[in-house]
């Protein structure tokens, strides 16, 4: 036997599938028949017969064992003479699918697992298009018990003509389909004489013979997050630890340290290998520089090179999303994002679409995104980020979401564009509540004036802010002080930073909240006026106004949309009806109508004093009577 002394090629690949389709077994059977088992291991999973659990060999947790599912990501190993393999084996169930943008999110292949019997189902379409946004390069579908259906090439060819037009949904993306019975091993790593019709590749020879395309090895385009900044000893110089995700290093090397734009020279490179004087990702390095620069973890170091480009300084993302959490994700909600090694805060600004499963058909504008939804979002950051194109660095390009309450993992990204925002002002960090010297009880006897918020919601030109000003000035008249917060008059100032993309009304909308509460601590009864269609939103300046131990009062002005249509004093349903406006709430954007309103009414032909007189009398049923 003779050896070339050439390193073997490392290739990562994630298996996926409905449950019960046979992934585990398929591990084990690979793990077996190419010897990569150690003896006590196989002896661990063998009954009295002599017989294997297969299964047993990938299923490492006990739950697994006990479930008979797989439900974490299982990380397995083994190699041929040809090539090493790190196999992610990731859960089936719907629950899980979770794990499997995880787990394939640096797979350079992706295994699909389809029952034979069943053939393709709503899962293995989810996981196939995820396998596609995550750009994995090759997809290999197994057709899986093969056996149970006699090795019936009909059948084969029925299950290859559905996974065929799954493909041409993906965009006509690459697709090669083997028949398998993980349990027998015809076609795993052996070629089965059950399938004299089939003449492609085994699945063991797929793997060694699929193409593999390297990180970038160009100098220019270096990528390096710093992730451990540190002196060894007093007397030597920094030393920065980070893994290339793109292009070379070496000493010598001019480069560009990020946000920052401080240039300097690299001085000293290790590798962990002595030979080695060149880094190329993916390799994790440690290095100096000529200069003491202010560094710091989550930095980036790019080449400082003529030709060289580097990362947008963005703070504003484009994003394909899978959503991880039990908590839907709304327009306005507000996260960590980690990005390589540099975690900052994120506000959702929009949800552009949401994936459904079973078409694979995107649907616009959605409400909100569930577990496991698979939608295209925007994200506005706190500060800086400085990513590339998941498109062209799959390391770069991806990002994870995390709750800062809870510390979990709830969402993982793929960056589609990112752009640079000039914020109006910085963000102020370190800030705490300080209440009021002046106690509330002793300011609202001295002036004989207690204050609260009332909220006027609906559609526009319902006439809700007829009804406010027609409030507002009652309450004046009668000696209240009182104050109305109109969503325009709001928006030409404290809001004129907001468009109407609905991240920027839900921020609106918070801002508003936070004032109203100010207002009736003062004693002041605050009216907004605001369309406000999201109870999500609503909730949150109920809640601002209760925690302080304020009275809230919700009205639903609840004019049909026709009526408001006949009205349109502003013009916003002609221009909706003529395309010339989008996101018109009631047209094409949803409306969520309060659930358990303190008031509601229909303004078309009503009264206005009447109505103001309702409103009065909710107040008084508040406790809040005129003085």
């Amino acid at each position: 036997m003779t050896t070339t002394g050439r390193p073997r090629q490392l290739l990562r690949l994630a298996t996926a599938g409905s449950v019960d389709d046979g992934k585990s077994t398929l591990i084990g059977r690979l793990l077996h028949d190419t010897g990569s088992l150690p003896t006590d291991h196989l002896e661990a999973v063998t009954n009295a017969d002599g017989e294997a659990d297969l299964a047993a060999l990938s299923d490492g947790l006990r739950a697994e064992r006990e479930q008979g599912i797989t439900i974490d990501v299982a990380y397995r190993f083994f190699s041929t003479p040809t090539r090493s393999f790190v196999l992610a084996d990731t859960p089936g169930h719907e629950r899980y699918t979770r794990n499997m943008f995880t787990g394939a999110s640096n797979a350079h292949v992706a295994v699909l697992l389809v029952d034979a019997r069943a053939g393709v189902l709503r899962q293995t379409r989810r996981h196939a298009r995820i396998a596609d946004l995550l750009g994995v390069p090759h997809l290999v579908a197994v057709v899986n018990k093969i056996d149970l259906v006699d090795f019936d090439e009909t059948r084969f060819k029925e299950v290859e003509s559905e996974l065929g037009l799954l493909a041409q949904r993906l965009g006509g993306r690459d697709l090669t389909v083997i028949p398998v019975s993980a349990t027998r091993g015809d076609n795993v790593v052996t070629r089965s004489d059950s399938t004299p019709w089939y003449d492609g590749p085994t699945i063991l020879e797929y793997l060694e013979e699929v193409e593999l395309a390297a990180p970038s090895a160009v100098p220019s385009e270096l990528r390096l997050p710093i992730q451990w900044v540190a002196r060894p000893t007093d007397d030597r110089r920094r030393r920065y630890t980070g893994r290339l995700s793109a292009g070379t290093l070496s000493v010598g090397d001019e480069v560009v340290v990020l946000p920052a734009g401080s240039r300097s020279t690299v001085t000293i490179l290790d590798t962990l290998d002595p030979n080695r004087s060149v880094a190329v990702a993916p390799l994790s390095v440690s290095f100096e520089l000529a200069d003491d620069l202010d560094v710091a973890r989550g930095d980036l170091v790019v080449s400082a090179a003529a030709d060289a480009t580097a990362p947008v300084p963005a703070r504003e993302i484009d994003a394909t999303v899978c959503w991880l959490s039990e908590t839907p994700l709304r327009a306005g909600d507000r996260v960590a994002l980690k990005h390589t090694s540099r975690t900052v805060r994120a506000t959702v600004q929009e949800l552009h679409t949401r994936l459904d499963p079973e078409t694979l058909e995107e649907h616009d504008s959605p409400s909100e995104l569930a577990l496991n939804d698979i939608g295209r979002i925007t994200l506005r950051t706190s500060t800086v980020v400085l990513p590339d194109p998941y498109a062209t660095n799959r390391d770069a390009g991806a990002f994870i979401l995390i709750d800062e309450q809870s510390n979990d993992t709830v969402g993982a990204g793929t960056v589609g564009e990112a752009r640079e925002v000039v914020p109006g002002e910085q963000t102020r960090h370190d800030i705490k509540w300080h209440p009021s010297s002046l106690e509330r009880d002793r300011r609202w006897s001295a002036t004989g004036q207690r204050g609260a918020t009332i909220w006027l919601t609906g559609l526009p030109a319902s006439g809700k802010s007829t009804v406010a000003v027609a409030l507002e000035r009652t309450l004046v008249d009668a000696g209240r002080t009182a104050y109305l917060l109109d969503g325009d008059n709001v928006r030409h100032g404290i809001s004129d930073d907001l468009g109407f993309s609905p991240g920027d009304r839900a921020e609106n909308i918070r801002r508003v909240g936070h004032l109203t509460r100010l207002f009736a601590d003062a004693g002041v009864v605050a009216i907004a006026s605001m369309v406000s269609p999201l109870r999500s939103d609503r909730a949150i300046a109920r809640a601002l106004n209760e925690a302080a131990g304020l009275p809230f009062l919700e009205i639903h002005v609840s004019t049909p949309v026709d009526e408001c249509e006949r009205r349109d004093p502003k013009g916003l349903y002609a221009r909706a009806r003529a395309g010339e406006l989008r996101g018109l709430t009631g047209i094409d954007a949803p409306y969520e109508a309060p659930e358990n309103p303190d008031l509601a009414f229909d303004t078309t032909g009503a009264d206005l004093d009447d109505l103001v007189a309702r409103i009065l009398a909710e107040l008084a049923r508040h406790e809040m009577p005129l003085v």
